[in-house]
């Protein structure tokens, strides 16, 4: 049971109604992530607009789920390695990608260069070296991709907290964590 009550879509107002709307049609569900964060309407629509400006970035979908599980694993939260494995496959990852992604590792040396540098940032709270950039530039990440990849870890630090701190039920298929 989730330590903050869960908002359901048919009895939200304002704000909150219609960004759970846009949440519903995206995702043909509402996620129950987004139903706790849903208490706050500023809350709900900063984690709504980082997704879809995110979704519209130059790194791609798949390398952004892949970073995700990445980061999930990490902070061990359960609910968006399930969300995020599930949304990897739909971007077009297969289950071993998105199982050696969990693990910051790829067959890809651009996207093991990225996982690599997410976990960084993860491990060490942003404290990356000269080095770790330069990585990423040899593996042909520009500086606006490089930006881009840190704000996919933002992102899935804001969402792994909501779901660990208020233990948030899964609602995708559970996936097992590594350690």
């Amino acid at each position: 049971m989730s330590r903050i009550p869960l908002v359901q879509p048919a009895t939200a107002t304002g704000e909150a109604q219609q960004v759970l709307g846009q949440i519903q049609q995206a995702f043909g569900a509402t996620p129950n992530m987004f139903k706790v964060v849903a208490r706050s309407a500023p809350a709900l629509k900063a984690m709504w607009g980082f997704f879809g400006a995110l979704g519209a970035g130059t790194i791609g979908s798949k390398l952004g789920e892949q970073i995700a599980v990445a980061v999930a694993d990490r902070n061990r939260c359960e609910y968006c390695l399930a969300a995020h494995t599930a949304l990897g496959r739909q971007a077009g990852a297969s289950a071993e990608e998105m199982a050696a992604a969990q693990a910051a590792e790829s067959t890809d040396p651009r996207t093991a260069a990225a996982l690599r540098f997410a976990v960084e940032l993860v491990e060490r709270r942003g404290q990356v070296r000269d080095g770790d950039v330069q990585a990423l530039r040899a593996a042909g990440y520009d500086d606006g991709q490089i930006v881009e990849i840190l704000a996919h870890v933002a992102l899935n630090l804001f969402t792994n907290y909501v779901n660990v701190a208020f233990e948030v039920p899964v609602d995708f298929p559970a996936v097992k964590l590594r350690g």
